[in-house]
């Protein structure tokens, strides 16, 4: 059976500081990261030994919640930690600027309405960009836990974690704080490959 597995950072568990602390970047990405990928993982091992045994004993709708969570906490955090980096912010260009235009209005308002959505997730969650590819446009989502309020068939590009293990050991309480600080870390490069991959 092929098993997720923890993705390296793409940089140094110091090198997002002072935005986010390499304490906070140790037990989020090892810690809480690497739960989802054994959780989804140990989904999969149930699916496989419930198929076998024909589904007796088995509360499917239990371990397929359990696979949808860690599957979707995993996919999430991978994206995070790449649309991150310590020569990030500033604003984008080419192809994903055009978009974000379109689709907001301008780069000011898009950040508005992404930071307001992160900031205001009920409980835990993320805030996300994604591609939508019905009207060819950008939206904005609010996640709740990791697969909650998704809409099927966008194309996650940028997301912010809004878990309070995201930024409790440093911002305590103040999510939005937080989230003001991230804009300066966001790796538009990587954000704009993924939008000119959404397209093709």
């Amino acid at each position: 059976m092929n098993k997720y597995e923890l993705p390296e950072l793409p940089y140094k568990y110091n090198a997002l500081e002072p935005v986010i602390s390499e304490a906070i970047l140790r037990v989020h990405h090892d810690k809480h990261h690497g739960a989802y990928v054994n959780g989804a993982n140990a989904a999969l091992q149930k699916l496989e030994v419930a198929r076998e045994s024909g589904f007796k004993d088995t509360d499917i709708r239990a371990v397929e919640r359990d696979l949808a969570f860690n599957v979707s906490g995993h996919i999430l955090h991978a994206l995070y930690w790449q649309n991150m980096g310590p020569k990030g912010g500033s604003t984008p260009g080419g192809k994903l600027a055009d978009m974000i235009n379109e689709s907001f209005g301008s780069f000011e308002k898009f950040k508005g309405q992404l930071s307001n959505a992160a900031k205001q997730v009920e409980g835990s969650g993320w805030g996300l960009l994604v591609y939508e590819p019905i009207l060819n446009r950008l939206l904005t989502l609010q996640i709740q836990n990791h697969q909650n309020l998704l809409a099927h068939g966008s194309v996650p590009l940028l997301c912010v974690d809004v878990w309070e293990h995201a930024y409790y050991l440093q911002y305590k309480n103040d999510r939005g704080s937080y989230v003001d600080q991230w804009w300066s870390i966001i790796n538009w490069d990587d954000v704009e490959k993924r939008v000119v991959n959404a397209k093709k």
